[in-house]
Protein backbone atom coordinates (compact mmCIF):
# COMPACT_ATOMS: atom_id res chain seq x y z
CA UNK A 1 0.00 0.00 0.00
CA UNK A 2 2.88 2.33 0.77
CA UNK A 3 4.24 2.00 -2.77
CA UNK A 4 0.77 2.62 -4.17
CA UNK A 5 0.35 5.81 -2.15
CA UNK A 6 3.82 6.91 -3.24
CA UNK A 7 2.85 6.35 -6.89
CA UNK A 8 -0.32 8.42 -6.47
CA UNK A 9 1.71 11.11 -4.72
CA UNK A 10 4.04 11.37 -7.71
CA UNK A 11 1.06 11.64 -10.06
CA UNK A 12 -0.15 14.75 -8.24
CA UNK A 13 3.12 16.58 -8.83
CA UNK A 14 3.61 15.39 -12.42
CA UNK A 15 3.54 18.17 -15.00
CA UNK A 16 3.50 21.92 -14.63
CA UNK A 17 -0.15 22.51 -13.85
CA UNK A 18 0.40 22.62 -10.11
CA UNK A 19 3.05 25.31 -10.53
CA UNK A 20 0.67 27.57 -12.41
CA UNK A 21 -2.26 27.00 -10.06
CA UNK A 22 -0.09 27.57 -6.99
CA UNK A 23 1.45 30.75 -8.40
CA UNK A 24 -2.00 32.09 -9.31
CA UNK A 25 -3.30 31.33 -5.81
CA UNK A 26 -0.39 33.09 -4.11
CA UNK A 27 -0.78 36.12 -6.38
CA UNK A 28 -4.50 36.20 -5.64
CA UNK A 29 -3.85 36.03 -1.91
CA UNK A 30 -1.26 38.80 -2.01
CA UNK A 31 -3.60 41.04 -4.00
CA UNK A 32 -6.48 40.31 -1.65
CA UNK A 33 -4.28 40.94 1.38
CA UNK A 34 -3.40 44.40 0.10
CA UNK A 35 -7.09 45.19 -0.40
CA UNK A 36 -8.07 43.82 3.02
CA UNK A 37 -5.35 45.87 4.67
CA UNK A 38 -6.60 49.07 3.09
CA UNK A 39 -10.15 48.28 4.21
CA UNK A 40 -9.05 47.68 7.79
CA UNK A 41 -6.94 50.84 7.86
CA UNK A 42 -9.85 52.87 6.53
CA UNK A 43 -12.23 51.70 9.25
CA UNK A 44 -10.58 53.81 11.94
CA UNK A 45 -9.11 57.29 11.50
CA UNK A 46 -6.18 56.32 13.69
CA UNK A 47 -5.20 53.51 11.36
CA UNK A 48 -7.20 50.54 12.58
CA UNK A 49 -6.98 47.97 15.33
CA UNK A 50 -3.66 46.11 15.07
CA UNK A 51 -5.19 42.92 16.45
CA UNK A 52 -8.01 42.93 13.91
CA UNK A 53 -5.60 43.72 11.09
CA UNK A 54 -3.32 40.84 12.09
CA UNK A 55 -6.18 38.34 12.14
CA UNK A 56 -7.53 39.64 8.84
CA UNK A 57 -4.17 39.27 7.11
CA UNK A 58 -3.89 35.72 8.41
CA UNK A 59 -7.42 34.92 7.26
CA UNK A 60 -6.77 36.07 3.70
CA UNK A 61 -4.71 32.95 2.92
CA UNK A 62 -7.78 30.72 3.00
CA UNK A 63 -7.91 31.12 -0.79
CA UNK A 64 -5.09 28.59 -1.10
CA UNK A 65 -7.86 26.05 -0.43
CA UNK A 66 -9.13 26.55 -3.97
CA UNK A 67 -5.68 25.85 -5.42
CA UNK A 68 -5.34 22.66 -3.37
CA UNK A 69 -8.80 21.55 -4.52
CA UNK A 70 -8.04 22.22 -8.20
CA UNK A 71 -4.70 20.41 -8.08
CA UNK A 72 -6.23 17.38 -6.35
CA UNK A 73 -9.07 17.40 -8.87
CA UNK A 74 -6.68 17.57 -11.83
CA UNK A 75 -4.67 14.67 -10.46
CA UNK A 76 -7.80 12.51 -10.21
CA UNK A 77 -9.53 13.47 -13.46
CA UNK A 78 -6.35 13.28 -15.55
CA UNK A 79 -6.45 9.49 -15.54
CA UNK A 80 -10.09 9.41 -16.59
CA UNK A 81 -9.39 11.86 -19.40
CA UNK A 82 -6.41 9.99 -20.88
CA UNK A 83 -7.84 6.52 -20.20
CA UNK A 84 -5.06 5.46 -17.83
CA UNK A 85 -7.41 4.72 -14.94
CA UNK A 86 -8.07 1.13 -16.07
CA UNK A 87 -4.36 0.38 -16.13
CA UNK A 88 -3.96 1.97 -12.71
CA UNK A 89 -6.66 -0.32 -11.31
CA UNK A 90 -4.95 -3.40 -12.74
CA UNK A 91 -1.55 -2.42 -11.39
CA UNK A 92 -2.89 -1.48 -7.95
CA UNK A 93 -4.62 -4.78 -7.29
CA UNK A 94 -8.19 -3.49 -7.15
CA UNK A 95 -10.39 -0.43 -7.26
CA UNK A 96 -10.73 -0.18 -3.50
CA UNK A 97 -6.96 -0.09 -2.94
CA UNK A 98 -6.50 2.50 -5.68
CA UNK A 99 -9.25 4.71 -4.30
CA UNK A 100 -7.80 4.59 -0.79
CA UNK A 101 -4.33 5.44 -2.11
CA UNK A 102 -5.66 8.39 -4.09
CA UNK A 103 -7.51 9.84 -1.10
CA UNK A 104 -4.50 9.42 1.18
CA UNK A 105 -2.23 11.08 -1.39
CA UNK A 106 -4.50 14.08 -1.97
CA UNK A 107 -4.94 14.52 1.79
CA UNK A 108 -1.16 14.64 2.14
CA UNK A 109 -1.07 17.10 -0.76
CA UNK A 110 -3.56 19.27 1.09
CA UNK A 111 -1.37 19.08 4.19
CA UNK A 112 1.62 20.34 2.18
CA UNK A 113 -0.39 23.29 0.90
CA UNK A 114 -1.73 23.91 4.40
CA UNK A 115 1.78 24.06 5.85
CA UNK A 116 2.98 26.39 3.11
CA UNK A 117 -0.03 28.67 3.47
CA UNK A 118 0.34 28.54 7.25
CA UNK A 119 3.89 29.86 7.05
CA UNK A 120 2.94 32.61 4.60
CA UNK A 121 -0.12 33.55 6.66
CA UNK A 122 1.92 33.72 9.85
CA UNK A 123 4.52 36.08 8.38
CA UNK A 124 2.14 38.16 6.25
CA UNK A 125 1.21 40.65 9.03
CA UNK A 126 4.87 41.58 9.48
CA UNK A 127 5.38 41.85 5.71
CA UNK A 128 2.30 43.95 4.93
CA UNK A 129 2.66 46.18 7.98
CA UNK A 130 6.36 46.81 7.46
CA UNK A 131 7.09 50.53 7.47
CA UNK A 132 3.65 51.44 8.86
CA UNK A 133 2.75 52.91 12.18
CA UNK A 134 0.81 49.80 13.17
CA UNK A 135 2.64 46.73 14.39
CA UNK A 136 1.23 43.21 14.27
CA UNK A 137 -0.34 41.98 17.49
CA UNK A 138 -0.66 38.22 17.55
CA UNK A 139 -3.61 36.99 19.60
CA UNK A 140 -5.44 33.75 20.31
CA UNK A 141 -7.93 34.74 17.61
CA UNK A 142 -5.10 34.95 15.08
CA UNK A 143 -3.88 31.51 16.14
CA UNK A 144 -7.30 29.91 15.77
CA UNK A 145 -7.80 31.69 12.45
CA UNK A 146 -4.48 30.30 11.23
CA UNK A 147 -5.42 26.77 12.29
CA UNK A 148 -8.81 27.17 10.62
CA UNK A 149 -7.19 28.29 7.36
CA UNK A 150 -4.88 25.28 7.40
CA UNK A 151 -7.72 22.88 8.13
CA UNK A 152 -9.95 24.09 5.30
CA UNK A 153 -7.05 23.75 2.85
CA UNK A 154 -6.72 20.05 3.72
CA UNK A 155 -10.49 19.61 3.51
CA UNK A 156 -10.55 21.50 0.21
CA UNK A 157 -7.98 19.18 -1.36
CA UNK A 158 -9.96 16.11 -0.30
CA UNK A 159 -13.22 17.66 -1.51
CA UNK A 160 -11.67 18.50 -4.89
CA UNK A 161 -10.55 14.89 -5.32
CA UNK A 162 -14.00 13.58 -4.40
CA UNK A 163 -15.67 15.89 -6.92
CA UNK A 164 -13.20 14.70 -9.52
CA UNK A 165 -14.07 11.07 -8.81
CA UNK A 166 -17.77 11.83 -9.04
CA UNK A 167 -17.71 13.95 -12.21
CA UNK A 168 -14.62 12.44 -13.92
CA UNK A 169 -14.54 14.98 -16.75
CA UNK A 170 -11.82 17.55 -16.07
CA UNK A 171 -13.36 20.75 -17.39
CA UNK A 172 -16.80 19.96 -16.01
CA UNK A 173 -15.37 19.15 -12.59
CA UNK A 174 -13.45 22.42 -12.40
CA UNK A 175 -16.52 24.40 -13.51
CA UNK A 176 -18.65 22.74 -10.84
CA UNK A 177 -16.02 23.51 -8.21
CA UNK A 178 -15.70 27.16 -9.21
CA UNK A 179 -19.43 27.75 -9.54
CA UNK A 180 -20.19 26.10 -6.20
CA UNK A 181 -17.40 28.04 -4.50
CA UNK A 182 -18.10 31.51 -5.91
CA UNK A 183 -21.83 31.45 -6.61
CA UNK A 184 -23.86 28.71 -4.96
CA UNK A 185 -22.68 28.91 -1.35
CA UNK A 186 -22.49 32.69 -1.19
CA UNK A 187 -25.73 33.11 -3.11
CA UNK A 188 -27.66 30.74 -0.87
CA UNK A 189 -26.21 32.40 2.23
CA UNK A 190 -27.50 35.78 1.08
CA UNK A 191 -30.88 34.60 -0.20
CA UNK A 192 -31.68 31.75 2.20
CA UNK A 193 -29.23 31.92 5.14
CA UNK A 194 -30.90 29.00 6.93
CA UNK A 195 -29.86 26.74 4.04
CA UNK A 196 -26.76 28.51 2.74
CA UNK A 197 -24.85 28.17 6.00
CA UNK A 198 -24.91 24.37 5.61
CA UNK A 199 -23.04 24.36 2.27
CA UNK A 200 -19.48 23.11 2.45
CA UNK A 201 -17.98 26.44 1.39
CA UNK A 202 -19.81 28.41 4.08
CA UNK A 203 -18.94 25.78 6.67
CA UNK A 204 -15.30 26.36 5.70
CA UNK A 205 -15.85 30.10 6.10
CA UNK A 206 -17.04 29.48 9.64
CA UNK A 207 -13.88 27.52 10.44
CA UNK A 208 -11.51 30.23 9.23
CA UNK A 209 -13.71 32.91 10.84
CA UNK A 210 -15.13 34.47 7.68
CA UNK A 211 -16.98 37.10 9.69
CA UNK A 212 -20.52 36.70 8.33
CA UNK A 213 -23.19 36.83 11.01
CA UNK A 214 -25.20 34.06 9.37
CA UNK A 215 -22.44 31.45 9.55
CA UNK A 216 -22.59 28.44 11.83
CA UNK A 217 -20.67 28.31 15.11
CA UNK A 218 -17.30 26.65 14.56
CA UNK A 219 -18.13 23.33 16.31
CA UNK A 220 -21.23 22.88 14.17
CA UNK A 221 -19.32 23.93 11.06
CA UNK A 222 -16.79 21.16 11.74
CA UNK A 223 -19.65 18.67 11.97
CA UNK A 224 -21.07 19.91 8.67
CA UNK A 225 -17.66 19.57 7.00
CA UNK A 226 -17.35 16.02 8.31
CA UNK A 227 -20.79 15.17 6.94
CA UNK A 228 -19.99 16.61 3.51
CA UNK A 229 -16.68 14.71 3.30
CA UNK A 230 -18.27 11.48 4.54
CA UNK A 231 -21.14 11.77 2.05
CA UNK A 232 -18.75 12.60 -0.79
CA UNK A 233 -16.51 9.65 0.11
CA UNK A 234 -19.42 7.20 0.20
CA UNK A 235 -20.78 8.45 -3.13
CA UNK A 236 -17.37 8.50 -4.82
CA UNK A 237 -16.55 5.02 -3.56
CA UNK A 238 -19.86 3.57 -4.73
CA UNK A 239 -19.48 5.13 -8.17
CA UNK A 240 -15.82 4.19 -8.54
CA UNK A 241 -16.39 0.57 -7.55
CA UNK A 242 -19.48 -0.02 -9.69
CA UNK A 243 -19.32 2.23 -12.74
CA UNK A 244 -17.45 1.14 -15.87
CA UNK A 245 -14.04 2.73 -16.35
CA UNK A 246 -12.95 4.37 -19.61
Amino acid sequence: MRDLVRAEWHKIWTGRAWWGVTAAAVLLCVTAEAGLLQQELAKTPGGGDARAITSTLVQGWFMVELAAAVIAMLAVTREFTNGAISRSVLLSGGRGRLLAAKLIAVTCCGAVFALGAGVLAAVSPWVFLAGRRQRPEWTATATWTLLGVMLVIVVGALWGALLGLLIRQQVAAILVLLISTWLVGEGLLRLVPAIGKFTIDEAMASVYRGGNDHLLPIPWALVVLAVWIAAGTVAARALFLRRDLP
